[in-house]
Formats: C-alpha cells, structure tokens, sequence
C-alpha cells in the first residue's frame, strides 16, 4: 500500500486532479508544439517558395510586381485566393502587364504571365536605349512623368515602375510618380504615358515629310545621318 501511495504521489497532477504519466504529457506537449509552430512555418514557407524571382525564359523578362492575398465571402465562410501582377517584356521595345487570380500562388503568376503577353504594346526607343520625348501618365489617382535621358543615366524608377522600363529594354529614363503608390494604378500609368510615345519616323510618315525636315536641321550632314539612323 505504500508503495503505491509513492507511485501515485510521485506522478504528475493536472488542475483536474486526475494523474497523468509524464512520458505521455511531454508527447503530447511536443505534438502540439510542433503542430502549432509547423502550420505557421509553412503557412510562410510556402509563400515564399512559390514567390519567383526577376527570370528570363526565351528572351521574354518575366517580372512579379506585386502579389496579394484576397478572399471571397461565400455562403460556408470565407475562400482565400492570391492575385498576381507580371510585368513581361522582350528587352527590345515591347511589354506588357497584366493580373491573374487563383487559389495557389503559382497559378495565380501564371494567368497573370499569360494576360501579359496578350496585352504587349509597342514602345519606339531611341538608340534602343531611351525614350524619344518626356511624356505623362494618368491613371486614378497615380500620375507619373516619364523623361528621357542622355547614355549613362541609367533606370531612375522605382518600385512597379522599375519593373516596367526593365523589361521594356530601356537603359537610360527618369521617372517621377506623384500621388498613389498602388502598383495596380502606378503600373496602369505608366503605360499611359508609354502609348504616347511617336518616333519621328512615325511622324515623318503622317505628315508626309521627311525626317530630316523634323529634326529642324535642313539638308545638313548631320541631319541626314541622323534621320538615317532612326530610319533604322
């Protein structure tokens, strides 16, 4: 008898008073612990697996600008998504962006990839490096001023806007965006300002000139040399 009052007094007592072995309390501790901490590391794990980084595949630049998490209210509760912006350009005087939604992240950049291909615009660069002429952008309540740049400046930009003119091909631009920082309306303005962009060789064709006459300069040497390069 005393010595199973020994066994009983040495065991653990929980609030209930009831014994509970040691052994099976550090087990169900450690299952707990490790359920507890290991949904939250792969609840993060998985978000940041699945978040690419800037690649090139085929020689389209592929860029994720932006990814959220939404959810939708349905009758049974809420159902939780991602929505994706890609930014997808040939690094040679084309891009485009656009947004995707599903309930994987993966899935989601790959609509988004898909929607960006399908909305790529033309942009005329000169040299293959910079814009032609400064221009502006409007889009809710974002406003970007767009400006080109003499060789070596290098990409001015930031953020969303960074993306887009890396993609594009540009070397040298400098950008300013006033107002929202929402990437969604950054993006959508800037590519407002891009559609504006003519080349003289456009302008030349509308007005029935020749580019020469464009430039201001005459029939100098010069001049045509120039107007030959942007012919080409």
């Amino acid at each position: 008898m005393m010595a199973d009052e020994n066994t009983q007094t040495d065991a653990p007592v929980v609030d209930g008073g009831a014994p509970v072995d040691a052994a099976g309390e550090g087990q169900r501790r450690g299952r707990g612990g490790r359920g507890g901490g290991g949904e939250g590391r792969g609840r993060g794990g998985r978000r940041d697996e699945r978040r690419p980084a800037q690649e090139e595949d085929d020689g389209t630049i592929e860029k994720l600008v932006h990814i959220n998490r939404v959810s939708k209210t349905v009758k049974g509760g809420k159902r939780f998504g991602f929505a994706a912006l890609v930014v997808v350009g040939d690094g040679q005087g084309r891009v485009g962006f656009g947004h995707g939604k599903a309930r994987e992240v993966p899935e989601a950049i790959n609509k988004a990839t898909a929607a960006a291909k399908k909305s790529m615009i033309r942009v005329p660069l000169k040299d293959g490096r910079t814009l032609h002429h400064d221009g502006r952008g409007h889009f809710g309540a974002g406003n970007v001023t767009v400006r080109s740049a003499p060789a070596g400046t290098g990409i001015i930009a930031g953020g969303p806007m960074r993306a887009v003119f890396e993609s594009l091909g540009v070397a040298d631009v400098v950008t300013k965006s006033v107002g929202t920082s929402n990437p969604y309306n950054m993006i959508r303005a800037t590519f407002a300002a891009l559609s504006d962009q003519t080349s003289p060789k456009s302008v030349a064709q509308r007005r029935g000139k020749k580019i020469a006459d464009l430039l201001g300069r005459g029939g100098s040497k010069s001049a045509e040399a120039d107007a030959e390069a942007i012919a080409e």
